[in-house]
């Protein structure tokens, strides 16, 4: 199971940490230093494609020179986003690695990557009150 605690801190900004120690401070928009929930979002596709795609990569000796992403998307209603654009930016190690990279990139967006898997499918988010 995945876990996160959120909070309030102390000097009214907000973090999420997990059980192992880390944290990330979140906020608004137009606050320095913090990640919106949004990008926190598209942070997660990212990061969930990447940390899958580099180890997939390597295995099959096709260890990728530099291995980068962006993850967009615009809002198309007030709370909602339209589609996630996750674009890589690579630099192979040798021409024969593209059709290696590029079969991996798709298997682990199409199957492996739960974050992006569970956006498409609509994965429920059930709310529970004191």
């Amino acid at each position: 199971m995945a876990n996160v605690r959120v909070e309030r801190t102390d000097d009214g900004g907000f973090r999420a940490t997990n059980a192992r120690g880390a944290e990330v401070r979140i906020g608004g928009g137009d606050e320095d230093g913090v990640f919106t929930p949004v990008e926190l979002l598209l942070a997660a596709v990212g990061g969930c494609n990447i940390v899958t795609v580099e180890p997939l990569t390597a295995q099959r000796n096709k260890r990728l020179v530099r291995l980068e992403m962006t993850v967009q998307a615009e809002k198309v209603e007030q709370s909602k986003l339209g589609p996630v654009t996750v674009a890589y930016d690579v630099e192979l190690p040798s021409e024969d690695a593209r059709a290696v990279f590029e079969a991996v990139a798709h298997r682990v967006h199409e199957k492996y990557c739960t974050v992006s898997r569970s956006l498409q499918e609509g994965t429920e988010v059930r709310l529970e009150l004191p």
